[in-house]
């Protein structure tokens, strides 16, 4: 028996023949004391906070199916997030970034502001009234 309960001393249950045998059996299959078996159920069922009539086997997948589907749907916030979000803000700012040749102006000429007139005109290199 374990050391915290060898001194106390033991009380008796009304249990049914038929409970009563296979607990005996039960505790002789863990190699534990009846009142250790008994012991350790309790605190079994208190730490889990699950009740002896419910059965574990639903429970248990129950809860898996909640985690996964919980998990899908944080999966789909996240795509739906990268989506809409990350990657269009990432290709702004890219071009943003982007090194972009500057436009080239085009060269503003100065205006003659003269009359084209026949005087005014430079002589053709044929009709020049001196030699070159």
């Amino acid at each position: 028996m374990d050391k915290d309960y060898e001194k106390e001393r033991f009380e008796s249950l009304s249990i049914k023949a038929p409970v009563a045998k296979k607990f005996k059996r039960y505790c002789k299959g863990i190699s534990k004391y009846q009142s250790m078996a008994l012991l350790l159920m309790l605190e079994f069922f208190e730490n889990n906070g699950i009740s002896p009539e419910e059965s574990i086997g639903p429970h248990i997948q129950t809860l898996e199916n909640l985690i996964k589907k919980r998990i899908n749907g944080m999966i789909a916030i996240i795509r739906d997030i990268e989506k809409n979000q990350t990657k269009p803000t990432v290709a702004m700012l890219h071009t943003l970034f982007e090194v972009a040749e500057p436009k080239k102006k085009p060269l503003i000429l100065e205006k003659n502001n003269f009359r084209a007139d026949v005087a005014s005109r430079v002589p053709e290199s044929g009709n020049l009234p001196y030699p070159i």
